[in-house]
């Protein structure tokens, strides 16, 4: 694997034996069908205001996500590995997104979208099995096509100047795939918070058209047409500590799959997943990426079919929700538009059909209650979240001089009062009238959320 090119959640509950015993026959019963029945209809989500956060033991991946050969490798994969399905499925499809290369597309009117995904897996450090759920991918793809793995993924720690370098412009024309593989994307965040703004453009760039061109004077080298993926490894602590509000009102957050996991096996042997059956999903892999290659450039298109489901899909999809929540999904629609394309390469068919698009709404669900997971209780103004954060903390409420007491005298009264008005409109806090004496007092209070997370069960990395 290249390595110079580019110079907390909920405890996992740990199953029983019986579990265990009970969840093998479940994924062996299922393994027998290698193409899993899919429903004739998803419910369609209705445009609704931003759920509140759910707990990690709530989020499940929908069956219709486990369709056709990607569902034939989790499925394959899932017996023999403590990985949550979702953290495999995931970085899957963004392997074979990137493998694939820039010819498979989609266009939107005159805006181009490629297969390359951004994924980013949030769990326990060393518990959420995220780095061996990479290993299985790895271990897959090194038989799919190892030359892409050995000199087409980095591990090497993104920088602004490295990432246009490694992928510069040069005749002959050299190979414009990579995929990131950032283990410890803290490290990332934390190259975005200090170096002025210049890699986040750039990755936002590599998302969007892969165009990418120098900030600095004295680096005039650029990359045009480059192929870039992200597979992202962090924890719940530490993305809390380093996404900038800032960064996510700026459309980096969006442009990510956030994926929460979890430990969903208890393997103390390890697995014991046989060559040939790994070489068996290889082979149809390769299949796939055979066609990809086949042409220059492959365009998707929606049957009729589709497109009526993506119609009723898509409202829900395009709605604009509040807070950090709705920053980290406003491109719903995009994310699912290339994920159905990906689902259909697997095909190795240029028309999106209905099994396409759903498993790619189940897959955006589960990516959804993930960010609501993860940002739902933060409005993305720092304001508001202190405010908020001492309200539910204070189960008699606060007064306004309370309030303003937070903030040592820093802060202005306006400045105050929009953050409580955002927080009301928001339905996060309340107020009431206390009379007394003298002239009333204003208390205000916090409203907790409905499904709130308990914060004793919540293990944060140390």
């Amino acid at each position: 694997m290249t390595t110079n090119f580019i110079p907390g959640i909920h405890r996992p509950v740990l199953p029983t034996l019986a579990d265990i015993q009970r969840r093998r026959a479940e994924l062996l019963g299922i393994q027998s069908q290698p193409h899993p029945q899919i429903p004739a209809a998803l419910p369609t989500p209705e445009a609704q205001p931003m759920p509140p956060p759910r707990a990690s033991a709530e989020l499940k991946l929908g069956e219709a996500a486990l369709y056709g050969l990607a569902g034939l490798a989790v499925r394959t994969i899932a017996p023999h590995t403590e990985a949550h399905p979702a953290a495999v499925l995931l970085q899957l499809l963004a392997a074979f997104g990137n493998a694939a290369g820039a010819g498979p597309h989609c266009m939107v009117d005159a805006t181009r979208h490629g297969l390359n995904l951004f994924v980013v897996l949030v769990g326990q450090s060393s518990k959420a099995r995220k780095g061996t759920s990479w290993n299985q991918i790895s271990r897959l793809f090194s038989e799919v096509d190892h030359d892409w793995v050995a000199n087409r993924v980095t591990t090497a720690r993104l920088s602004p100047i490295g990432l246009i370098y490694t992928l510069r412009d040069q005749q002959p024309a050299t190979d414009r795939r990579l995929l990131a593989l950032s283990e410890e994307f803290a490290s990332v965040l934390h190259t975005v918070r200090r170096a002025k703004g210049r890699l986040s453009p750039l990755l936002r760039s590599a998302w969007d058209s892969g165009n990418l061109r120098s900030l600095d004077g004295r680096e005039p080298n650029q990359a045009t047409g480059a192929h870039i993926s992200l597979i992202a490894h962090i924890t719940q602590r530490a993305l809390a500590q380093l996404l900038l509000p800032t960064e996510a009102h700026t459309a980096f957050a969006n442009r990510c799959l956030w994926t929460n996991v979890q430990r969903s096996n208890c393997l103390p042997e390890g697995g014991s997943l046989g060559a040939h059956e790994l070489s068996a999903v290889a082979g149809e892999l390769r299949r796939a990426l055979d066609w990809a290659h086949s042409a220059p450039e492959i365009l998707f298109r929606r049957d009729e079919a589709t497109r009526e489901l993506w119609h009723d899909s898509y409202p829900a999809l395009s709605q604009a929700r509040p807070g950090l929540y709705g920053a980290a999904t406003s491109r719903a629609e995009a994310q699912v538009l290339r994920l159905s394309a990906i689902y259909a390469a697997l095909d190795s068919s240029s028309v999106i059909e209905p099994p396409h698009l759903h498993a790619a709404l189940a897959v955006w669900e589960y990516c959804s209650a993930s960010a609501s997971l993860l940002f739902g209780t933060c409005t993305g103004d720092p304001t508001a979240d202190r405010i908020r954060e001492a309200l539910n903390a204070s189960p008699d409420g606060l007064s306004r001089k309370q309030i303003s007491a937070l903030f040592h005298g820093h802060l202005s009264s306006d400045r105050i009062d929009a953050a409580l008005e955002h927080l009301m409109s928001l339905g996060a806090v309340n107020q009431c009238i206390e009379p007394g004496r003298g002239r009333p007092t204003t208390l205000w209070s916090g409203i907790p959320d409905t499904e709130s997370i308990d914060e004793e069960s919540i293990q944060e990395e140390t």
